[in-house]
């Protein structure tokens, strides 16, 4: 990357993805959760930038300069960064058309961190504009995984066994509370605890209300938000989620129960895993419903008011939390691979805790455990699960690994599951 020196930038899984859209594409959009750092990695890629949310050397808000001339917006060196460009749906066609004009690759960046309303956004981009999702910071991007173990080579059957330094309790719990915001990363525990619950308070208070049609009550959007929660890492339905709501409030109705999940996935604040079907084709029923995730699993500890001294006693919330910390790193780094994160669940209840599938067709068959004492369980279940869909004629896993943490090795077991701690693992 040659763009605008930002000092300190670690660099992301995505910026390859960034960079082969600039190679390809007129523009890029960024999009993802406000706070996980679109910002720093479209400047790494720029040579000039708009910053919508900023202030003229005047005191002129950009975002009324861009209201009054857009021209203003799009002149720059480029690639060109547009920062929070939702803010002025007008930009989108803007870009369209200049970058029409111009007959160029790689001239736009843009970032959003909410989905706009369709009106006014003439063009859907296609074929112009590149879209990029970004999620927060996996270990492997804090620096808090060795990164020993490549996705990709698990994938080619390339893993050497080795003893590594094993993660303590501890280290995990602080991993999930502090999450993979960039901001967070060097703080203690207590300080990124009171760091999301703000972030939350500000999304309830502010952005919600901005996104939403009408107005939106904030009573109800915490039973919303505390009750997606609760149900962190599970298949639970809306009429699940509903019939907990509804303890507290039996008033709440599921359009706006719907709505409300419209509108928190427009701020890209769910990351839902969906059920996978594509590959395994087999005579065994498969169920429907996607896993429910908040976009980090920090966002969750600070819902539950689960702070590291409480996850301490209570490991079975800790083990749902563990659960989406693995998830979402495996979220990431499947995509930097090409491929896409699923779950598996068939109407008798048998599951698969992750599934990974790459562009050519290969599928990886994950568990994810907390303790070192679980692991024969989890590959005993795989090995069921592999067994049972070949004998209803579907396709089986290229791979089977247990994701875990409290574990000191990586090695290939007798059955050919594979052990990794998810502190070794990167894409």
């Amino acid at each position: 990357m040659s763009g605008i020196n930002i000092e300190g930038y670690r660099a992301r899984v995505v910026d390859d993805t960034v960079a082969r859209g600039l190679r390809v594409s007129g523009a890029v959009c960024i999009q993802g959760p406000k706070w996980c750092g679109k910002t720093r990695t479209a400047l790494a890629h720029s040579k000039s930038a708009f910053m919508m949310m900023g202030l003229t050397d005047q005191g002129y808000p950009n975002r009324q300069l861009a209201l009054n001339s857009l021209r203003l917006v799009l002149d720059g060196e480029t690639p060109r960064t547009i920062d929070e460009w939702q803010e002025v749906p007008s930009i989108w066609d803007a870009v369209r058309y200049e970058v029409d004009r111009r007959g160029a690759k790689g001239q736009f960046i843009l970032t959003g961190s909410s989905t706009p309303v369709k009106e006014g956004i003439m063009h859907s981009g296609a074929g112009r504009i590149a879209r990029v999702g970004m999620r927060t910071m996996s270990l492997w991007e804090s620096g808090d995984s060795q990164g020993e173990v490549s996705l990709a080579a698990l994938f080619d059957g390339r893993l050497q066994n080795k003893l590594v330094e094993a993660s303590t309790l501890q280290q995990l719990i602080y991993l999930t509370v502090r999450g993979g915001w960039p901001a967070n990363i060097d703080m203690d525990a207590e300080d990124a605890f009171f760091a999301v619950k703000n972030y939350i308070d500000i999304i309830v208070e502010e952005d919600f209300g901005r996104a939403y049609s009408t107005n939106a009550s904030v009573v109800k959007l915490r039973k919303v938000l505390a009750s997606l929660a609760r149900n962190e890492s599970t298949v639970a339905t809306k009429a699940k989620l509903l019939a907990d709501i509804v303890g507290a409030d039996e008033k709440f109705d599921p359009d706006t129960l719907s709505k409300y999940l419209e509108v928190l996935g427009s701020l890209f604040l769910l990351a839902d895993q969906p059920q996978y079907t594509a590959n395994i084709r087999s005579s065994v029923k498969v169920g429907k419903g996607a896993k429910r995730h908040l976009t980090d699993p920090s966002l969750a500890c600070a819902l539950l008011d689960a702070t590291p001294q409480k996850l301490l006693g209570d490991l079975n919330t800790f083990g749902m939390l563990f659960e989406a910390l693995c998830e979402r790193d495996l979220a990431i780094y499947a995509e930097a691979i090409g491929g896409k994160l699923y779950h598996y669940r068939d109407y008798r209840g048998d599951e698969i805790d992750a599934v990974v599938e790459l562009s050519d067709g290969r599928w990886g068959a994950f568990e994810i455990k907390l303790g070192a004492n679980q692991i024969d369980a989890a590959a005993a279940n795989l090995t069921k699960m592999r067994d049972k869909i070949a004998q209803g004629g579907g396709k089986t896993p290229a791979v089977m690994c247990v994701i875990c943490g409290l574990a000191n090795a990586i090695y290939r077991r007798a059955d050919g599951v594979y052990v990794v701690p998810i502190t070794m693992l990167k894409p």
